[in-house]
């Protein structure tokens, strides 16, 4: 029994023997296969992963510095080249009308009113004018007799004071008909209304037939130089130390999306707003062009001095994780590494980075957390994604 058993156990030790060293000489022949896995901080895409069309990069390059979130203004006239017409006569509206649209120049006629007021003016100052002629000759008549002896000197003294008051009437009832524009000598009732500035006609409340008068609540034509305008916006308390007379501005409407127009800060208001703590601020807006148009709204801008540049990048490329934050860089074949970055001024859309990136290096602004979810599939199953 005994010998029986040594031989079975012989007998298996030697087939556990032949197994394995066929298994070790199956291993040699075939070489094993081993997954070199990334750094931890790093994630590589596979060729044909169809995960690449989800990533988006940008190459880094430094632009100038935002100041503040963009904020909403207003395109209005330049007060300074814009004139409000109205009629400093009564009368009734005859003959054309200047159209909107229409360029003037200085001195152009933008309607013609049948007024009985200038015709009363016309009329004092040609009676002005015929008592100042009488007046004149009766005193050199009264100062001939008065040099030589035969008028008394009280009728000297009322000839001199005649003399004075009709020329002083006739002064009054010239600077009259003057300031409406009228030319002396004309007796037709006919006032011209005329353009007081070069421009274009944007507005006009006058029509044919009309009667008008000078306490009129509404101009009647509204002419502005269009190719210089305002830009009206509001700032908050708290960033109005960011800007300066001379700061420049980008604004951007929406009749023209994706075309930036530049404008300058010209005035800054003394005085804080108590309800809404802001300060309002003036800009000129170049517009040779006539593109843009008063009453406009638009997304603008503040910009630092151009010498003022930093790394400002998309919110998207940022992923906040142990309460720093973390973007990828692109190290070359679709290999990521990640890296920790400083943020400054965060805004609605984009933050500016002071550490942790370099002008020229390629970013990933869009699909940052689909990258970190790949990274710790990597290393928990110990397998590259497909």
């Amino acid at each position: 029994m005994n010998v029986k058993l040594r031989l079975i156990i012989q007998l298996s030790a030697g087939l556990l023997s032949l197994s394995l060293l066929a298994c070790q000489q199956q291993n040699n022949g075939e070489p094993q296969h081993t997954v070199v896995l990334p750094p931890a901080d790093e994630v590589r895409l596979r060729p044909k992963s169809p995960k690449r069309q989800y990533i988006e990069e940008a190459v880094i390059e430094l632009v100038q510095r935002p100041l503040m979130d963009p904020v909403t203004g207003k395109i209005t006239y330049d007060e300074i080249r814009t004139a409000r017409v109205s009629s400093p006569i009564a009368g009734r509206v005859i003959g054309d009308i200047a159209p909107l649209g229409a360029s003037v120049r200085k001195g152009d006629t933008l309607a013609v009113l049948d007024s009985p007021d200038l015709g009363e003016a016309q009329s004092a100052y040609a009676a002005a004018m015929a008592d100042l002629n009488l007046a004149e000759r009766n005193f050199q008549r009264v100062q001939e007799l008065y040099d030589n002896g035969i008028a008394p000197r009280k009728e000297h003294e009322q000839a001199e004071d005649n003399l004075t008051r009709t020329r002083s009437e006739a002064e009054r009832t010239r600077l009259k008909l003057a300031n409406l524009g009228a030319r002396p000598g004309r007796m037709d009732n006919r006032f011209s209304l005329r353009a007081s500035i070069p421009g274009t006609v944007t507005e006009r409340t006058i029509n044919p037939g009309m009667e008008v008068r000078p306490d009129l609540a509404a101009p009647l034509f509204v002419i502005s130089d269009l190719r210089q305008l305002w830009v009206q916006m509001d700032i908050f308390e708290k960033d109005i130390g960011q800007i300066h007379i001379g700061t420049k501005i980008v604004l951007k409407v929406p009749a023209y999306s994706g075309r930036n127009f530049n404008a300058t800060v010209s005035y800054i208001s003394q005085v804080v707003d108590e309800s809404s703590r802001t300060v309002k601020v003036r800009c000129i807006l170049p517009n040779e062009d006539g593109r843009l148009l008063p009453s406009m709204f638009a997304a603008i801008d503040v910009q630092s001095d151009p010498g003022d540049l930093a790394i400002v990048v998309p919110l998207t490329a940022l992923f906040t994780e142990n309460e720093s934050d973390w973007v990828y860089v692109d190290i070359g074949d679709y290999h990521y590494r990640r890296r920790p970055v400083k943020v400054g001024l965060r805004l609605k859309d984009r933050a500016v980075i002071l550490e942790g990136l370099k002008p020229g290096e390629r970013l990933v602004v869009h699909g940052a957390l689909l990258l970190r979810t790949e990274q710790d599939t990597e290393h928990q199953t110990g397998e590259s994604p497909p």
